[in-house]
């Protein structure tokens, strides 16, 4: 005896199993951050607040009036209501490519002057901040010296004069004509 099993469903079942792999491999695909570990999603670059270098924060005193300091360091991320003598700036940088950044600096006032300025965690410095988002940078590269030395400069040859060219006189003096008439 031998088992006939109709064409369609067949085809339903063929259909049905396709289906289920599919869904299958849907769930397996977003756990990965890549198609196929060749192809990595976008993702928005996401920066918030006023980045704040060691620099920017030496050259606030203590003293210093409110628009001086925001003269300095920017408006400040958070302002508020309650402690009007606060101000809070925040930084949040998230990269691909680079690792995730926070930090908070805090602005203390008596008034209308600043009293101190508090950091969570030593800041970096403007070349340090930039190194550290540069995705860009190649390891072990270095810049490129955009300035010759003496020695090269004495090592490169003597300009040769141009044939045919003669010391450029100055073109004749244009006389315009009132521009009232």
């Amino acid at each position: 005896m031998s088992l006939i099993i109709p064409r369609g469903r067949i085809v339903g079942l063929l259909a049905t199993a396709a289906v289920l792999a599919a869904l299958g491999a849907c769930s397996s695909m977003q756990t990965s951050d890549s198609v196929l570990g060749l192809v990595t999603p976008y993702r928005i670059e996401v920066v918030q607040g006023n980045v704040v270098t060691r620099e920017m924060a030496a050259a606030v005193k203590p003293g210093m009036s409110r628009n001086q300091v925001r003269d300095i360091l920017g408006s400040p991320l958070l302002t508020d209501v309650f402690h009007a003598d606060r101000w809070d700036y925040i930084f949040t940088i998230r990269r691909q490519g680079a690792e995730p950044q926070l930090r908070r600096v805090t602005a203390h006032f008596q008034g209308e002057q600043l009293s101190r300025l508090e950091a969570e965690q030593e800041l970096p410095t403007e070349a340090a901040f930039v190194a550290s988002i540069d995705t860009f940078k190649k390891k072990g590269d270095k810049p490129p010296a955009l300035e010759l030395t003496d020695a090269q400069l004495q090592a490169l040859p003597a300009p040769k004069p141009q044939p045919g060219a003669q010391a450029e006189t100055p073109p004749p003096a244009r006389t315009y004509p009132p521009l009232e008439p």
